[in-house]
């Protein structure tokens, strides 16, 4: 008779975390379309640099992910605003950082294989935005979802977290 109830508990609970991941992706997909839409104006018809596109289009997308995931994905109303930002701006900064020089690196090693530029021919100078999306998918996996899932929007005392965290690790 337990085991039933540990198992709708676990089943509800996987159901939970699947629906909070694809809430955290519809936001991220969001975000990225207002990051994408940025990055694309500045460079193709403000004729802005990419890289310079790119950091500031991460920035705005960055903004819009926080507003839509502290209301709506992780429902962080317990969480002082203050400290979510505080956490949040971590995150970002390097996510924007990584995002921003991620594509930088990528870009340029593909301009310099030959390759690319005979497959892509007229097109060469838009390998950003095919670099972009590929930075911007494993940043966005690997690095932003599972911080502002179990660090941002949690109501962590931040000094215990990390003596916590360092103490797992080692």
């Amino acid at each position: 008779m337990g085991t039933g109830v540990i198992e709708k508990n676990n089943h509800s609970k996987r159901r939970h975390t699947f629906w909070v991941f694809f809430k955290a992706q519809l936001s991220a997909q969001f975000a990225s379309f207002v990051d994408f839409l940025v990055t694309i104006l500045l460079a193709k018809v403000f004729d802005l640099f990419y890289l310079y596109a790119t950091f500031t289009g991460s920035i705005i997308g960055g903004m819009v992910n926080c507003a839509i995931n502290y209301g709506w994905v992780f429902h962080a109303d317990n969480c002082k605003k203050t400290h979510v930002a505080v956490k949040y701006l971590f995150v970002w900064g390097s996510s924007v950082l990584l995002n921003t020089w991620g594509t930088f690196a990528l870009t340029e090693w593909l301009t310099g294989m030959t390759w690319v530029n005979g497959l892509l021919g007229y097109y060469v100078d838009n390998v950003f935005i095919l670099s972009k999306i590929i930075v911007a998918v494993l940043v966005g996996f690997f690095w932003n979802y599972h911080l502002q899932r179990f660090f941002v929007y949690r109501n962590h005392n931040i000094k215990s977290f990390l003596k916590q965290y360092f103490e797992k690790n080692k």
